[in-house]
């Protein structure tokens, strides 16, 4: 019984220390694609509009900098869950903001939740998607007046402008992947480098 508390023991000592490594170089590319992902979709904001109307910069993006250059091989992050996950959540939110625009409460519940559920059936899973959702029904006036341009403009030209960044700083080193699955990236890059 002594050996085998010994040898448990050694084996969670070494999961915990590989589990607390600090990657250097890791850090820096999630913080260099991340940096400019959401620096990118600041500027554009900031061209276009003044400080206090945020209209591309939507919480949501946060999250999914998260993902995209934080845990680069989660499914959520792969490319079809970011852009699709994110459009779907768009739509649901502005239609059902359109549909009950007086009852916040029952209009956030329900994007939210028929976003999920809508997600799970298309596989394009992305939590940030939720966030989409809900700011649709809870963000500004101005975020609302878009109604169906919320779709395209921030929520398609920021997922975009993120995607671009992450492939750029995911691939820019070769101990990280981006996508996960490279296949589309592959054939891409040997029609067109």
């Amino acid at each position: 019984m002594k050996q085998r508390l010994k040898k448990v023991w050694r084996l969670a000592k070494v999961v915990v220390y590989k589990e607390t490594l600090v990657d250097r170089r890791e850090h820096l590319w999630t913080f260099l694609g991340s940096f400019f992902g959401i620096g990118i979709i600041g500027f554009v904001n900031s061209v276009h509009y003044t400080v206090n109307d945020n209209l591309f910069l939507i919480g949501s993006f946060g999250a999914s900098s998260v993902l995209i250059y934080g845990i680069i091989n989660s499914p959520l992050a792969q490319p079809r869950n970011l852009i699709g996950g994110h459009l779907i959540c768009a739509f649901v939110g502005v239609t059902i903001h359109k549909l009950l625009p007086t009852e916040l409460w029952l209009s956030a519940a329900i994007s939210v939740s028929l976003s999920i559920v809508l997600m799970q059936i298309t596989k394009t899973l992305h939590p940030p998607g939720g966030a989409t959702a809900l700011i649709a029904n809870i963000g500004s006036p101005k975020i609302q007046a878009l109604g169906y341009l919320y779709i395209f403009t921030p929520v398609l030209t920021g997922v975009l402008i993120l995607l671009l960044v992450a492939i750029i700083f995911n691939n820019a080193t070769p101990h990280r992947n981006y996508p996960a699955n490279k296949h589309w990236y592959m054939i891409w890059k040997r029609k067109y480098w």
